[in-house]
């Protein structure tokens, strides 16, 4: 099929071929087509990355939460310009 994009060359090893195996019994469909069955396999990794990335975000955000204002009422107002206060200019 013609194309402008660049297209890319994998050699099948034993990883693919039996990622390639799982892929058929998988997307069934497409099993006559090692092509179809690596767009698919890309899709479902580009989705299972992005719901990773979702969680290590959401998990981040969860820590940020919980220690929220812990230390509130460990510094007194002025305790900032006080170690300023022996700084050189």
């Amino acid at each position: 099929m013609p194309t402008t994009r660049p297209r890319i060359v994998l050699t099948e090893t034993d990883e693919l071929a039996e990622t390639l195996g799982l892929a058929r019994r998988r997307w069934p469909a497409d099993a006559d087509s090692a092509s179809r069955l690596l767009l698919h396999l890309v899709e479902a990794g580009r989705r299972a990355i992005a719901e990773e990335d979702r969680q290590v975000i959401a998990d981040r955000r969860a820590v940020i939460e919980t220690n929220a204002g812990a230390g509130t009422g460990l510094y007194d107002r002025d305790d900032l310009e006080r170690l300023r206060e022996d700084w050189p200019e």
